[in-house]
């Protein structure tokens, strides 16, 4: 791959409770209460300072036991058509995973799209922040280009823009607009399994070709298939801060546990 990681991508500094989580010791309240009781030793001595940002050479330990957390990555991948979305596959196909380093950190793809859809995915290990991009609670803009078929009846847009139940709930276009008469760029908030091509589907017509170009104000830009880059450090703080936003906006008093602990991977447009 032509893109090569440099200190500014890896040297990136996380506060204590943060490294834990990353270290898979517990949630970030758990680690809290760790340093908090002074169960959190770095080089030797105790440390309940929450604002310690630990380096590479340092010792951090739990118990008495050391840890080791993988450094923060987020990277962009253009997902060429004939790849899945899975770490393996049982029927060996070619994945996204195989378009990465080997060397690299263990890295977990931010929603989905199916084998014969193409465009920005997004993997990283900040467990938070996919959680905030791909939970059904919190509506973030994923637009997408694609080419149908044939000519498209405008007619059709305000039943798409409605909705179409599919899986018993209401799948909706948030916004639809034609470049030509075959291609058209819509945008999603929901994360429902192969939404764009069923919903056309349903009003009569195939979906021949589908691209995701944007993921919130992250752009797939002029990214070969196949490649992936870094995220920069004001790209990954633009895609938190929005992130962050969006919890605000759709955090109700009114959710559910169930709701909330249901595991999501993403929809596969």
């Amino acid at each position: 791959m032509p893109v090569r990681l440099g200190p500014q991508f890896l040297n990136i500094p996380m506060r204590l409770n943060r490294f834990l989580a990353a270290a898979g010791v517990g949630s970030r309240r758990h680690c809290d209460e760790l340093i908090a009781t002074g169960r959190v030793t770095i080089n030797g001595k105790p440390c309940t300072d929450f604002s310690t940002q630990p380096t590479a050479r340092d010792h951090v330990k739990v118990n008495g036991k050391m840890v080791h957390a993988d450094l923060p990555l987020t990277v962009v991948l253009h997902k060429p058509a004939g790849f899945v979305s899975t770490k393996s596959d049982p029927h060996a196909r070619d994945t996204i995973f195989d378009l990465l380093p080997a060397k690299f950190p263990r890295l977990f793809n931010v929603g989905r799209l199916d084998a014969q859809s193409e465009g920005l995915l997004i993997l990283t290990n900040d467990g938070e922040l996919a959680q905030r991009l791909t939970h059904p609670r919190y509506k973030i803009d994923k637009e997408y280009e694609l080419t149908l078929d044939r000519q498209w009846d405008p007619a059709l847009t305000p039943k798409l823009l409605r909705g179409i139940f599919l899986d018993g709930q209401r799948a909706q276009i948030v916004r639809l607009h034609s470049i030509t008469s075959t291609r058209l760029r819509v945008v999603l908030r929901q994360g429902i399994n192969r939404q764009i091509r069923r919903m056309f589907e349903a009003v009569g017509y195939q979906v021949k070709h589908l691209v995701r170009i944007r993921i919130g104000k992250l752009r797939l830009g002029d990214l070969p298939r196949g490649h992936w880059r870094p995220l920069t450090k004001r790209e990954l703080e633009s895609l938190s801060v929005e992130a962050r936003v969006l919890t605000r906006r759709t955090a109700s008093p009114a959710r559910t546990a169930a709701e909330d602990s249901r595991h999501y991977t993403g929809p596969r447009k």
